[in-house]
């Protein structure tokens, strides 16, 4: 079940492997990333979003596609994109529906799913 408010965090995969917001997996970071590294990412794709953000309200074309382009360097960097950063073979679910993958009867349990 997504979380009702920011206050609560959303719900982790028994793997750690995605957060489920609305219903939806979405991919965690990679772990296994040094602690100043993943800081690092993370300000860096904050700043992006930001650029995103500005760029939208200028009409800045060029710039949102700079500023997309970085949001998105910086997802891959994080392990939320791309290549995934398990290396046990298991496949990507990332942003499909948690009730249709094998994380439906976890989902179910925390009152998810229909």
């Amino acid at each position: 079940m997504a979380a009702s408010s920011f206050d609560e965090p959303p719900p982790v995969t028994p793997d750690g492997r995605y957060i489920v917001v609305r219903g939806r997996l979405w991919r965690r970071a990679n772990p296994h990333l040094p602690e100043a590294e993943r800081d690092s990412l993370v300000r860096a794709l904050m700043a992006a979003r930001r650029a995103v953000g500005a760029a939208r309200r200028a009409g800045d074309r060029d710039a949102l596609a700079n500023a997309g382009a970085s949001v998105h360097a910086a997802k891959v960097a994080l392990g939320e994109r791309g290549p995934v950063w398990w290396t046990d073979g298991a496949p990507d679910w990332n942003r499909r529906l948690a009730k249709n993958s094998p994380y439906a009867e976890w989902f179910a349990a925390l009152g998810g799913g229909e």
